[in-house]
């Protein structure tokens, strides 16, 4: 497929007339053809008008052509084959296998959401017959259901090409939900942004939809992301980045005459409990697990281990060194852009120059350019706990041990954390009085909790929560990974006394599309 360089809006190719982007390969420095000339006002004003024009017909589709959309969408993203491997490999220096798997991850969101949207649970409907002769007042029949939010704007990540980008996780739960989408792509990866637009611009048009569902626009400044959060046709906003364009969205949402929500992935480190039992039986193994944890990917990962916090003593100190020693054989890796790598080389310069923090080990020199030297360091509660910078997340292959001086300085410090998406708490049996002591605060902290695993490797499925409170995210209310992701773009309405030629579908009485409904309280089986 021959890439153009070009939006796409709706059925259309069009072409900016703003400062173009090239994507640049980290590998090598290498900068990549074509040129993709930014969009300006004009093309997000077009975007969102085709989007708000598409909006009330699509929300309306039928559960069974939703699911095929969906579905369609996923084949036309398998049916580009490896061009768009090659490309996301170029655009990211990440491996050829790590792709091929998020390609997989990506389909397999799309197929688990066309589920959903069949089951038609998320309707949640409710039916409350009238009750016209109860005493002292009647009662009116009411009906709710659930109805799609309008027009969302998705920014794509830097760190998944593909599975939370241009089809990722919050364009699927959006387009689930019945909610158009304009995207505004990654400026590190436009060439695989474009394969993948064009993927869902031609299950579009295959499903015989309105060509405003979708749209994908480009831009490096302000401009685009900016005018689509501000933009009144837009009813919700889904992002996954740094904390400080998080929460530039969040103002700018805030400030229109109609604020709207706005679903950021910000900043997690994601700490680690070791319990002393659990430290004492398998520390040396347990070092190993966790620097292949800290190692995968350079690190880039929101889920990254940049934090473990345990008792001192001579099991955390074997601990240390048996990670130390690990991780000094790591060799580099890529990181995804120039910039992440600058932003990386000066995090772990914060760390190494901190005169309270000591350096246990890197790993290995890269050759090439932006390669990631993974780095431990150590420091002690106390001097944590007194300097709020040294819970700033180093996005890379970087942690930081934290030694306490007993129990109730590790629950301190857990206390002291700002919010995670995740924590884990590695235990033996022996550990169950401490592991209990500290669930409490870890639930207050953070959307997932893991006991003996590692936090990197996020299953897409019904139960997985990936969220927190801030900065993890801008809403502990809600997750962008698994199912119940498809709830961030949806809002109920209640019907009272509609006649039944008026009702939707759900909420008819006959119940055409049989689904398992609240029927005066109690659930239809």
């Amino acid at each position: 497929m021959t890439l153009e360089g070009k939006s796409l809006i709706g059925q259309q190719a069009v072409a900016g007339n703003s400062s173009a982007i090239h994507a640049v390969n980290p590998a090598t420095g290498e900068q990549l053809d074509p040129a993709y000339a930014g969009g300006s006002a004009a093309e997000v004003d077009k975007a969102a008008q085709l989007a708000w024009d598409a909006f009330d017909a699509y929300r309306e589709t039928s559960l069974e052509d939703r699911a095929v959309f969906l579905e369609t969408v996923a084949s036309e993203i398998e049916a580009i084959g490896d061009d768009l491997i090659q490309r996301a490999v170029a655009e990211t220096g990440l491996p050829q296998a790590r792709i091929e798997g998020e390609r997989g991850r990506t389909c397999g969101q799309l197929r688990l959401f066309a589920k959903v949207v069949r089951a038609g649970e998320w309707l949640d409907v409710r039916v409350d017959p009238a009750m016209p002769d109860r005493q002292p007042m009647p009662r009116a029949d009411l009906r709710q259901r659930h109805i799609a939010l309008g027009p969302v704007a998705v920014f794509g990540a830097s760190n998944f090409p593909l599975a939370f980008s241009v089809a990722g996780g919050d364009t699927a739960s959006a387009l689930a939900a019945g909610c158009p989408v304009i995207v505004k792509a990654h400026s590190a990866h436009p060439g695989t942004s474009e394969l993948v637009g064009r993927a869902v611009q031609k299950a579009v048009a295959k499903c015989g939809l309105p060509e405003g569902v979708f749209s994908v626009l480009f831009g490096s400044g302000r401009e685009v992301g900016a005018g689509l959060v501000a933009d009144q046709r837009i009813k919700a906003v889904g992002f996954t980045g740094s904390r400080s364009g998080g929460t530039a969205l969040m103002k700018i949402a805030q400030q229109r005459k109609e604020p709207i929500p706005v679903y950021a992935e910000m900043s997690s480190i994601n700490p680690v409990f070791p319990l002393p039992a659990a430290l004492k039986a398998r520390g040396e193994a347990m070092a190993e697990g966790f620097v292949a944890s800290l190692n995968m990917g350079a690190g880039q990962f929101c889920t990254n281990p940049g934090l473990v916090i345990a008792e001192k003593g001579e099991a955390l100190d074997a601990f240390v060194a048996k990670a130390g020693e690990v991780l000094k054989g790591s060799a580099s890796q890529t990181m995804l852009t120039p910039g992440i790598f600058d932003a990386y080389q000066q995090g772990v310069g914060r760390l190494s120059s901190h005169d309270k923090v000591r350096e246990v080990a890197r790993g290995q020199v890269g050759e090439t350019p932006n390669q990631c030297q993974s780095g431990l360091f150590v420091t002690a509660a106390a001097d944590f706990l007194a300097d709020e910078a040294l819970q700033e997340e180093v996005f890379g292959s970087t942690s930081l041990v934290i030694e306490c001086a007993d129990a109730a300085e590790v629950k301190q410090v857990a206390e002291h954390l700002e919010g995670q998406l995740t924590v884990t708490l590695q235990m033996d049996d022996a550990d169950l009085d401490a592991a209990r002591a500290l669930l409490p605060t870890l639930e207050r902290k953070a959307g997932r909790v893991l006991v003996n695993g590692w936090p990197t490797g996020v299953e897409v499925c019904h139960a997985m929560v990936h969220g927190g409170p801030y900065p993890a995210t801008s809403d502990s209310r809600t997750t962008s990974v698994g199912s119940a992701a498809i709830f961030r773009f949806l809002r109920p309405v209640c019907y009272q006394a509609m006649p039944e030629g008026l009702l939707p579908e759900a909420l008819k009485e006959s119940n055409p599309l049989g689904l398992k409904r609240l029927d005066d309280g109690q659930r239809e089986s």
